[in-house]
């Protein structure tokens, strides 16, 4: 709960230095169900973000903010678009939690938009949970064969446990020999070799964010006062320290969508943006999975 993490992460208790929660991974659980498949709930997500942001801040607790780890599949695949919109998308999602109050984690092969694997065939999948959910089910009537391998191909932890893409030869740079689970064929594509030398890739823009931590505080200590509570399309927030303004404005879908900038950020510096906007003022219209940062 959000009472326990407060008392485990505020240093003046001296037990931990952070916590993780993972409330806002059930977001697209139908029933609180993980085998039964829905779309995510972005005001919920929202919601849940920023209560444990307001919460952790007003108690002095601190939150380890993070979309992806062994037991989740790949954040890109399931929150943005792996697809069309592959790029903008992991560069969206990297936005929202670099820019919270917390410490950011980067889950192997998230700085490359690394997706799911979409194994088409049980024997391909290794994670004892999914095929265990996958028999139970099917054996007992309850789901049919055909949905269980779509829930598997979108919920399995096995979509974050393929081998880290290093390049684009067949075993990916991962090994000379067989790996332990089979390699996800998008390797030929999205690989850390063909990002080094491109300056628009998504490990470059992880890099940004990073840099940009490390060099104002305000991204890392700054109060946090979140925007547009109810849009189910923009997830926007400021944050805070002293003269100091951050405005993050993200949008979370592949439509366009309207977007008020404060006033006060006007004449502002945008410190990063996934696209190529270069006015930010009064009313915009950000197009699909667009993200920026101002600051003043």
């Amino acid at each position: 709960t959000l009472d326990n993490c407060i008392r485990y992460s505020r240093p003046e208790d001296r037990e931990l230095s952070m916590c993780f929660n993972f409330h806002h991974l059930k977001v697209d659980y139908r029933d609180g169900d993980k085998w039964k498949l829905t779309e995510p709930d972005l005001v919920r997500l929202k919601q849940l973000f920023m209560e444990w942001q307001e919460g952790m801040e007003r108690e002095n607790g601190w939150n380890a903010v993070f979309w992806c780890n062994h037991d989740q599949p790949r954040a890109i695949s399931r929150f943005g678009d792996d697809g069309r919109y592959w790029k903008e998308s992991a560069k969206m999602l990297a936005t929202v939690i670099h820019m919270f109050r917390g410490t950011p984690y980067v889950y192997q092969g998230e700085e490359l938009g690394m997706t799911n694997a979409y194994f088409h065939k049980l024997e391909d999948y290794k994670d004892i949970e999914s095929i265990q959910y996958y028999t139970e089910l099917t054996d007992a009537g309850l789901m049919e064969p055909d949905y269980m391998m779509k829930c598997l191909m979108l919920r399995s932890r096995d979509n974050a446990r393929t081998p880290m893409q290093w390049d684009d030869s067949e075993k990916a740079g991962f090994t000379d020999g067989e790996p332990w689970i089979k390699i996800n064929p998008n390797c030929k594509e999205i690989n850390a070799a063909s990002q080094l030398d491109d300056p628009d890739s998504i490990f470059h823009y992880y890099q940004k964010l990073i840099a940009l931590r490390k060099e104002k505080d305000i991204i890392v200590y700054g109060e946090f006062e979140p925007l547009c509570r109810e849009d189910d399309q923009i997830f926007a927030y400021m944050r805070k320290l002293d003269e100091e303004r951050l405005l993050t404005v993200c949008n979370f879908s592949e439509q366009s969508a309207e977007f008020e900038v404060p006033a006060e950020f006007e004449g502002s510096r945008c410190l990063i943006t996934n696209l190529d906007r270069k006015v930010f003022k009064g009313k915009i219209v950000l197009k699909p999975y667009e993200a920026f940062v101002l600051y003043k």
